[in-house]
């Protein structure tokens, strides 16, 4: 079973072209935007963990833009924690797009790069209200699971943070 909806998410998002993105065109800025103020509307201002434009382009991000054609699909980050930890940052679906596979064909990217960069452990912090179980659904959906806080995070009622081994 799971095998048949995994062919229909890679049918579905078949065209999707992922690139390293240098976060300088108004597509993703506009998306970051939008992404940035609805962790603002959900979360407790400090409890909002997600990235500004300026901290997602530090040296130690990899920022990835998803396109089907000339639209913006989606967008996800990898940071590096140290030499075998990683933590995914800023993952979005433009909102027209939901629903059809680029969050998962997104994740399955940053995980594989992690791989390849010879990380052991991927981490992410995402929010713990309504607004967030669907993000919750696909990271366990991909072998993350519920942690302890990371890297610099506190225990947080408003933060969810979840892991796994690579």
């Amino acid at each position: 079973m799971s095998s048949d909806i995994d062919e229909q998410l890679r049918s579905r998002t078949a065209d999707l072209r992922i690139v390293v993105d240098d976060l300088s065109g108004p597509e993703v800025a506009a998306l970051l935007t939008q992404h940035l103020a609805e962790m603002y509307d959900n979360s407790p201002a400090d409890s909002v963990h997600a990235l500004d434009l300026d901290a997602l382009r530090g040296p130690a991000i990899t920022f990835w833009s998803a396109w089907e054609d000339s639209e913006l699909a989606g967008c996800g980050a990898l940071k590096q924690l140290d030499a075998t930890h990683g933590e995914i940052k800023s993952m979005r679906t433009a909102t027209d797009r939901t629903g059809r596979g680029i969050a998962a064909t997104l994740l399955g990217h940053l995980i594989a790069d992690a791989r390849a960069r010879g990380y052991h452990r991927l981490s992410l912090e995402t929010g713990a209200s309504d607004y967030f179980a669907p993000a919750q659904r696909l990271y366990a959906r991909h072998g993350f699971e519920v942690c302890p806080p990371f890297a610099d995070y506190l225990e947080d009622p408003h933060s969810v943070f979840m892991t796994r081994t690579l």
